[in-house]
């Protein structure tokens, strides 16, 4: 069985059609640039071209990167345009689809999604939390396998300020960090997040996973276990698409 995925990312917007037997991409992923400013229009029009670049005409699942509830409803716009707040995601995205059945969620929860049925948290108890870190920090947190739904861990303030300000991909490469600098930064988050949290398992996602090697060696002192992603970068396009077809 096939179904379509879209993640939205504050840099890229990537889809592609899924195996949901295998839990992978059927075909190749294409990928168009988050317009600037991310409008909800703009956008749109993206996700657009990403569903007509296959020319796939069934249900589609979407993510986004804030809070949506309802499976329609945007309440949170960090790092797209602000526009988005109280938008009905699943209408604007349905109408510029042509009509086509449409499923909307947080993009950290949909890569949650995922890992738990296919990747890293498979078969896992307890408390595991997805962290992606990319533009932003998405989170995913599940209690024996449920999903706490929008929990935006991200925003957790640190050193005064958003924990993803600090410590998110986006902050490495703006600030020039090197890993070792990096790792650190992560390592704080991480156990601020145990504190509050006290998970079993930390699953580390986004872009950024696939380059573990390079600083999970690096974070020392956190009492849970650390992987990264098993699906990495294309967990999102996986959960949205898992999660349109169990709205179909």
């Amino acid at each position: 069985m096939q179904i379509f995925g879209v993640d939205i990312g504050g840099s890229g917007i990537k889809g592609a059609p899924v195996d949901l037997d295998r839990g992978d991409l059927a075909e190749e992923r294409y990928k168009v640039l988050t317009p600037h400013p991310a409008t909800p229009d703009a956008v749109a029009d993206g996700v657009k071209e990403v569903v007509g670049h296959f020319g796939w005409t069934g249900p589609v699942g979407i993510t986004f990167p804030g809070v949506v509830t309802g499976g329609a409803t945007i309440r949170t716009a960090a790092n797209v345009d602000k526009d988005w707040i109280d938008t009905d995601a699943r209408a604007l995205l349905g109408d510029r689809l042509g009509g086509l059945p449409v499923t909307v969620l947080n993009d950290a929860d949909a890569a949650g999604v995922a890992e738990m049925q296919f990747g890293a948290g498979r078969d896992r108890q307890g408390t595991v939390i997805l962290l992606t870190f990319g533009t932003g920090i998405g989170s995913a947190v599940f209690v024996d396998g449920v999903l706490v739904p929008n929990t935006e861990l991200g925003h957790l303030e640190l050193n005064g300020h958003d924990a993803e300000k600090h410590a998110s991909t986006k902050a490495k490469e703006d600030h020039d960090l090197t890993w070792e600098h990096w790792a650190r930064r992560v390592q704080k988050y991480l156990a601020h997040v145990e504190m509050l949290f006290s998970p079993e398992l930390f699953i580390i996602g986004g872009g950024v996973s696939r380059k573990s090697q390079k600083f999970l060696p690096l974070i020392e002192d956190i009492k849970a276990e650390i992987v990264p992603a098993q699906l990495q970068n294309n967990a999102g396009i996986v959960g949205a698409a898992m999660r349109a077809a169990k709205a179909s």
